[in-house]
């Protein structure tokens, strides 16, 4: 599990005094654990993975921020975080099998327009949750469902 692996590299980052990546993992693991708590639940791991997405997210856009305002210093240590977020999720998926995956998806749904986006997103965002970026597949499906 995801959560284990977690607290191992939190122990290990303690014991190597490593600093700047026990901040991380402690981020991550406040969030998994704000989430426990407010929904009242254990999340197992494809629920893990999406908060490691939201995480990701959040730090991409931070980091496209502060190089566009001349903080160098600051999108480095978001790029740093993202790193180290990432090394919790599966391994990425590969060009082609990114597109196998949306030609079954829309194969799957019997989807032949645009409108029908929603329905093969619903089918491939818990399959390539944590292993693709969703906006950069939803614009995959877009270019291939297109007008």
């Amino acid at each position: 599990m995801i959560k284990d692996r977690l607290v191992e590299d939190m122990k290990a980052a303690m014991k190597a005094g490593d600093k700047r990546r026990l901040g991380i993992i402690r981020l991550i693991h406040a969030a998994i654990k704000q989430r426990e708590v407010d929904e009242r639940i254990t999340l197992d791991d494809p629920q893990v993975l999406a908060v490691l997405d939201k995480m990701i997210k959040q730090r991409r856009d931070s980091e496209a921020q502060y190089r566009a305002a001349g903080r160098a210093d600051l999108a480095d240590q978001e790029y740093y975080e993202i790193g180290v977020c990432q090394e919790f999720l599966p391994a990425a998926l590969t060009g082609a099998e990114l597109t196998a995956l949306i030609e079954a998806a829309i194969t799957a749904s019997g989807a032949t327009t645009l409108r029908e986006m929603g329905r093969v997103m619903a089918i491939l965002k818990p399959q390539v949750q944590g292993r693709a970026d969703v906006g950069a597949v939803s614009a995959l499906v877009k270019q291939r469902l297109g007008p």
